[in-house]
């Protein structure tokens, strides 16, 4: 097979050298160039024609977030990874990117004491997402281990073992690829959505503050990030916080949202298996599940789950995900009761919840419902 062909854009000589050097230690990996800024980066674009692209956000003369705009003007699809700083400025440019067109992101390596620790981090969150977004073999635990650009036949859903149960919530879970997706979902979603909803993301903290205020002023529904302890009531959508679990906890007046710093799963935190299993626990399997784009296998597991309860699975489809890894995973399970692409889950969602409300009894007050939508990141 081929080396995958990276061009590296960034106008540091450091952050050049660290990133060159560590994708050029992987023999799957070839750096077939470097350019110092946007505007440079566009003629290497046309001529050196990479697999993939790492793209710094601030540069001088065309700076990152234009440089994936006019990259994406000209119809070219390949892959762009930006470089961040975790800052209040950086996730905000770095979400800016992601509307423009770029696909993923990477930290930059912040108070790291030397350039071998640098390029560790750089190296452990950069090569698997190149060879995710490019299509090839990650070859780290829990990540899809095959490459994923050739269609799969979704595998039909297993027989069910429990009877089906109306939704009470709604968890939404994604990862690479989610923020945009995220962005096309829950905005589609009526401000008299029935039931709350959980979402969780793989992000770090920061960034997902920026997100649910940009979600909110998107949506008709009002979304937080979400705090410990917060009641569960229809037309609120509860983003988990980076670095922290999501998950819902019973209590005599009602569920409400439950935070925590356990154990990363799947080797993310926040991860969305947890709030899945959570979910059945607290609302007895009436749960509503949606997996979308994202690395590895997270939401596996918690689909399960959730089906073996009685609840809902639904999983965005290959074409129209960014990396089909987790959803994949579902689908591939027998996990899914429905495979859509993007632009039909919102549908499905409103859907289902409008005929769990159609199947309650007349003249019976209508029963809480809850939607939980979990979503793939690391981003």
């Amino acid at each position: 097979m081929d080396p995958i062909r990276v061009l590296v854009v960034d106008d540091s000589v450091v952050v050049r050298k660290i990133v060159t050097d560590v994708l050029s230690s992987d023999p799957s990996i070839e750096v077939v160039g470097t350019a110092v800024n946007g505007k440079l980066a566009q003629g290497k674009v046309d001529a050196l024609k990479p697999d993939l692209i790492t793209m710094d956000i601030e540069m001088p003369e065309m700076n990152g977030i234009e440089a994936v705009r006019a990259i994406r003007a000209r119809r070219n699809r390949v892959p762009i990874v930006m470089f961040s700083t975790l800052t209040e400025r950086g996730a905000s440019a770095t979400l800016d990117a992601l509307s423009a067109g770029a696909n993923d992101y990477v930290t930059k390596p912040a108070n790291v004491g030397s350039v071998a620790q640098s390029m560790e981090s750089v190296r452990e969150q950069l090569i698997p997402k190149i060879k995710a977004l490019t299509g090839r073999p990650v070859g780290l635990p829990g990540l899809a281990a095959r490459p994923v650009a050739a269609p799969v036949a979704p595998r039909p859903p297993a027989p069910r073992t429990a009877p089906h149960k109306a939704p009470a919530v709604l968890v939404i879970g994604s990862s690479t690829g989610g923020p945009e997706a995220l962005a096309k979902v829950v905005p589609a979603l009526p401000a008299t959505l029935p039931v709350p909803v959980l979402l969780v993301q793989h992000m770090p903290p920061v960034f997902t503050r920026q997100f649910a205020q940009r979600l909110d002023r998107l949506s008709a529904l009002r979304v937080v990030e979400a705090v410990d302890g917060s009641p569960l009531l229809p037309g609120t959508v509860h983003l988990a916080p980076g670095d922290h679990h999501l998950t819902v906890r019973g209590t005599g007046r009602g569920a409400v949202t439950m935070l925590s710093q356990g154990p990363p799963e799947n080797f993310c935190r926040p991860a969305v298996d947890p709030l899945f299993r959570s979910a059945v626990a607290a609302y007895d399997g009436a749960v509503l599940s949606v997996v979308l784009t994202g690395m590895g296998s997270d939401g596996r597991a918690g689909a399960a789950v959730i089906r073996d309860a009685g609840g809902t699975v639904i999983a965005q489809d290959q074409a129209t995900s960014v990396v089909w890894g987790m959803p994949g995973a579902v689908t591939q399970a027998g996990l899914a009761d429905e495979v859509l692409p993007l632009d039909r889950v919102a549908e499905a969602i409103t859907r289902h919840l409008a005929s769990a409300q159609a199947r309650a009894l007349p003249g019976t007050p209508p029963q809480p419902a809850h939607l939980t939508l979990a979503t793939g990141a690391h981003r």
